[in-house]
C-alpha cells in the first residue's frame, strides 16, 4: 500500500469546501455585530483557533470519504472501479484504520477550540459545556456521516431525502456555524441564518453527483432520489435548492434579530449581501436550466455541468460572505 493510495481515498479536491467554510465562517463572526473582541483585532490565538477548526474539518471530510467508500464498495465496483478499494490498491481493513485515525484528528483537538477572550490553554481546556459548543458541532457531524454510510446506524443514503438532510445539516447548517464559533459564541441567531442559507443549498444540490451513480447504487440497493424517482423528476425536485437558499441572503438584510432588534439578522454589508444574493440567484436559475433541460444526461454523464456549478456555486458563495463581512 502507497501513501498515495490513501491519500487517493481521502479526496483531496473535496476538502476545500469545508475548510474554506470555516474560514468564511470565521470571517463572518469578525466583522458581524457579535463580534466579543471590542477592538476586532486578528489575535495570534484566534488565528490558531481557526486553522485548528479548518484543517480538523478538511480531516473530518476525508474521513467521511474513507468510510463512504468503504461502505459503497459493491456500488463502487460497477460505478468506479479504479477506486483505491475496488481495484484492490487498499484493502478494507487499512481504509478502516485510515478512517478511524482520521475522525479522532478531527474532532479531539476540536475541544481546544473556544472564542475570545479564551487564550491560554487552561481556559480553552477548562470552561462550560457551552463554552465548547464547536466541539459538539463537530461530533454532531463526525456521528451523521456515520449514520449516512453505516447499515448499522440506518446508512440513510439508502433512503432517498434523508441522505440529502444527513448531509445538509452537518456540512451546510453546522459547518457554517462552527466556523462562527472560532471567533464568537455560537448562540447568536446570525450565525444560524448564514447556515440555514447553506443548509437549504445542499438539501438539493448534493444530489447532482447522484445521477451518475444510478446503475451502481441501484444494484447495492441505494435509493438516492434519481434511483427512486427517476432523473426527470429527481431533477425538478432538486431545483429549488440552486434558487430559494440565495433569496434567504436579501431578506436576512431586512428582517431584525429577535434578540437584538436594533440590528438586522445579518450585519455584514447589505449592499454587498444584496448583491451576492441577486447574483448566485441568477446563477442558480441557469443551473437549473442546465438540469432540466435534459435530466436524462444527468445519469450519461461523470460530471455534468449542473455538478460543477454546484460547487462552483458553493465556493462563491463562501467567499461572497467573507466579503461582505470584511468591507
Amino acid at each position: 500500500m502507497k501513501w498515495a493510495d490513501l491519500l487517493d481515498l481521502d479526496r483531496p479536491f473535496t476538502l476545500l469546501p469545508p475548510l474554506l467554510g470555516i474560514v468564511s465562517g470565521a470571517v463572518c463572526a469578525f466583522g458581524s455585530a457579535h463580534n466579543p473582541d471590542p477592538e476586532r483585532l486578528l489575535r495570534p490565538s484566534v488565528l490558531f483557533t481557526v486553522v485548528l477548526g479548518s484543517v480538523c474539518a478538511a480531516l473530518l471530510n476525508a474521513a467521511s470519504n474513507t468510510l463512504n467508500q468503504i461502505t459503497d464498495l459493491e456500488a463502487d465496483r460497477i460505478n468506479k472501479p479504479q477506486r483505491p478499494i475496488p481495484s484492490g490498491r487498499v484493502s478494507v481493513g487499512q481504509a478502516a484504520r485510515h478512517a478511524a485515525l482520521l475522525y479522532l484528528a478531527g474532532t479531539l483537538p476540536v475541544w481546544l477550540v473556544v472564542p475570545y477572550p479564551a487564550v491560554t490553554l487552561a481556559e480553552r481546556l477548562g470552561g462550560s459545556l457551552l463554552d465548547h459548543g464547536v466541539f459538539f458541532l463537530y461530533l454532531g457531524a463526525a456521528l451523521a456521516t456515520l449514520v449516512y454510510s453505516l447499515p448499522a446506524l440506518g446508512r440513510t443514503k439508502r433512503f432517498g431525502i434523508w441522505a440529502n438532510v444527513t448531509i445538509a445539516i452537518p456540512r451546510g447548517v453546522w459547518l457554517k456555524v462552527a466556523g462562527w464559533g472560532m471567533v464568537a459564541p455560537i448562540w447568536h441567531a446570525e450565525a444560524w441564518w448564514i447556515g440555514a442559507v447553506f443548509g437549504v443549498f445542499l438539501l438539493g444540490a448534493s444530489s447532482t453527483k447522484d445521477f451518475s451513480d444510478m446503475k451502481g447504487d441501484a444494484a447495492s440497493g441505494v435509493h438516492t432520489l434519481p434511483v427512486k424517482y427517476g432523473e426527470h423528476r429527481a431533477a425538478w425536485m432538486i431545483a429549488p435548492s440552486f434558487v430559494l437558499p440565495w433569496l434567504l441572503i436579501p431578506l436576512g438584510t431586512v428582517l431584525r434579530d429577535p434578540a437584538a432588534p436594533q440590528l438586522a439578522m445579518l450585519t455584514g454589508n447589505p449592499t454587498v449581501l444584496i448583491a451576492l444574493g441577486g447574483l448566485l440567484t441568477v446563477w442558480g436559475v441557469y443551473t437549473c436550466w442546465l438540469l432540466l433541460e435534459d435530466p436524462a444526461s444527468l445519469s450519461r454523464r461523470e460530471n455534468h455541468p449542473s455538478w460543477t456549478h454546484m460547487y462552483s456555486m458553493m465556493m462563491a458563495a463562501q467567499l461572497g460572505f467573507a466579503v461582505a463581512y470584511l468591507v
